[in-house]
């Protein structure tokens, strides 16, 4: 076999993983970002002051934030189900030492410090847990793309061939999951001052850029005989296409629906895509062509997964949406998220009972038909992941309430209650401000050029498969170029940050 071949057939005829593990993985990147979190309190608490050197910030964000998950991922993923607890206990560890070490005039009952933190006012204006989400879906995204390529990587967490619920099945739902929390459609105040079809206008013009990069993707691959997964999109297909065509479908459809029932017409497109696939041939052409024995003849036969499996991730991006929507419904105090929180936790609880009946009803999970059970798995661990960066993020924020002064980047800011605002005739000013400089962070950095973090990530792991022979390598040799591959492409949105470049021109 020649070395394309060989590699072809190492992501190939997969499996997947359990449910669990993939949710027990979920837990780490809210942890890791908790730990981070815990640990610039404690520093403010010893030195009265934020980490204020650029250098070290990128160190501690990066070891930190990116390698615990490089990890895990590869060497450690035999105890991936003990690692949540380690790193849970060590951020309890780092809280317990905060917390005895407070100043001693700054310290109140513990009973005040809870009823201080419900009565908390956040500022409604950022939803730190969003901007958290989409980076981190990338920066997983980026690791898995070239670490699946090497041994270490476990072969269950790579993509399923047919059925199965691998660590990259999830990838494409996450990542559409996450740019449908900030579309057009969310972010814009009142529909009723916006033309009806001002939205979909938007979308044209913007996923030029997506299918510019597709036909680039495309044209490279054949060019130089890249090792592909043919049965993932088809022949020619790729996901910044399906990317594309999904933005401008749902933006259709938001145009002729109201907004607020996005739900409603996730569920219908999801389920009429389900009894397709049920009733009708349908899946036995996606699944085996036009021929029944996997002929590619024919654009519709060559692309087949890619142009159908476009149903079911319009149904993701339709729910998600709706998911927007409800986050950004005003929501001023600590109080106000908790119950958020636990409406999170009803529709996670909700989600999961729902995929096991359409499991026992319909079929498995299929990421590459994007069927009804992988609509809903997609949408019950992307619910879980936004869950467990809110409760992070409130357990900061409760922290912070501990450390007068100090300040997390990229988590929330606590203002004063506008009673006390009105009373003082004043602006509502976030509690540890701090220098700009001093608030630079790599979640920022990646969330300023997430486009072309992605796009660098996919250049870069095309690079080190040319140059390297991944299947043959040894563990350490393996995670030095993932750490190597991973802390370039972060070093270059963190410079691009600190000078306040945004590559962005459409």
């Amino acid at each position: 076999m020649s070395q394309k071949q060989l590699k072809e057939a190492f992501i190939s005829n997969l499996n997947g993983t359990s449910l669990l593990e993939i949710s027990a993985g979920l837990s780490l990147p809210p942890l890791c970002l908790l730990c981070r979190g815990l640990l610039l309190i404690l520093h403010y608490l010893h030195h009265g002051k934020p980490v204020s050197s650029r250098k070290h910030s990128l160190l501690l964000d990066f070891l930190v934030l990116v390698s615990p998950l490089l990890f895990s991922c590869t060497v450690l993923s035999p105890i991936i189900f003990f690692i949540p607890f380690i790193l849970a206990a060590f951020c309890a560890g780092i809280f317990f030492k905060i917390y005895s070490q407070r100043k001693r005039e700054a310290r109140e009952p513990f009973g005040q410090i809870v009823k201080e933190f419900q009565e908390a006012c956040l500022d409604p204006e950022c939803i730190p847990a969003i901007t958290v989400f989409r980076v981190y879906v990338n920066v997983l995204t980026s690791i898995s793309i070239l670490a699946v390529d090497f041994p270490q990587y476990p072969r269950r967490y790579a993509k399923a061939e047919t059925y199965g619920t691998g660590v990259m099945d999830l990838g494409v739902g996450a990542f559409l999951f996450g740019n449908a929390l900030v579309c057009p459609e969310v972010r814009q105040k009142s529909h009723r001052t916006q033309p009806r079809f001002s939205s979909l206008a938007r979308q044209v013009f913007s996923v030029w850029p997506l299918i510019s990069l597709g036909v680039g993707r495309l044209l490279s691959v054949k060019s130089i005989e890249y090792h592909e997964h043919t049965s993932e999109y088809g022949v020619h297909w790729n996901f910044f296409f399906t990317l594309a065509l999904v933005r401008l479908a749902a933006s259709l459809l938001l145009a002729i629906f109201p907004r607020q029932k996005a739900w409603l017409v996730a569920v219908a497109v999801a389920v009429l895509y389900q009894l397709l696939l049920s009733t009708t041939p349908l899946k036995t052409f996606i699944l085996h062509g036009s021929d029944g024995r996997g002929s590619r003849l024919g654009f519709l036969d060559a692309n087949r997964e890619g142009l159908l499996s476009l149903f079911g991730y319009l149904a993701i991006y339709l729910a998600s949406v709706q998911v927007g929507l409800w986050l950004l419904q005003r929501r001023s105090s600590v109080r106000g998220w908790l119950g958020a929180l636990r409406g999170l936790a009803l529709a996670v609880l909700a989600l999961w009972v729902l995929l096991q009946l359409c499991q026992a009803c319909t079929e498995p999970v299929s990421r590459r038909m994007a069927n009804l059970p992988f609509c809903t798995w997609v949408l019950a661990l992307c619910l879980l992941l936004l869950g467990f960066f809110v409760l992070t993020d409130l357990a900061l924020v409760f922290t912070k309430l501990l450390v007068k002064g100090s300040s997390v980047p990229c988590c929330w800011k606590v203002v004063q209650p506008p009673d006390s605002r009105k009373k003082q005739g004043m602006e509502a000013v976030p509690v540890g401000r701090q220098d700009k400089l001093s608030q630079l962070c790599l979640i920022s950095a990646i969330n300023k050029n997430q486009l072309l973090f992605f796009l660098l990530a996919n250049v870069m792991t095309g690079a080190v498969n040319i140059l390297i022979d991944t299947i043959h390598s040894k563990a350490a040799f393996t995670l030095c170029i993932l750490h190597l591959y991973m802390f370039f492409n972060c070093l270059i949105m963190y410079i691009l940050h600190a000078r306040n470049i945004v590559l962005k021109f459409w």
